[in-house]
């Protein structure tokens, strides 16, 4: 897999995801939150499948193959 999501990408996904969980225990308290684990996860391994699909990278460093 090769790294395709730069650190800006990376920190607005963890907010979104973290924002998103949140709803689960607070808030309309719906299920749904528990999608912001899928923004959390793709943040944390720095790799994004439809954005490998897609052809998008947002990371600025050459990319390197883990």
């Amino acid at each position: 897999m090769v790294r395709n999501i730069g650190n800006l990408d990376r920190i607005i996904r963890i907010v979104a995801g973290l924002a998103l969980v949140s709803l689960v225990f607070v808030g309309p308290q719906t299920p749904w939150g528990w999608l912001g684990l899928v923004l959390i996860g793709t943040a944390a391994i720095g790799w994004c499948p439809p954005y490998a699909l897609l052809g998008l990278s947002t990371c600025s460093a050459p990319s390197r193959k883990a």
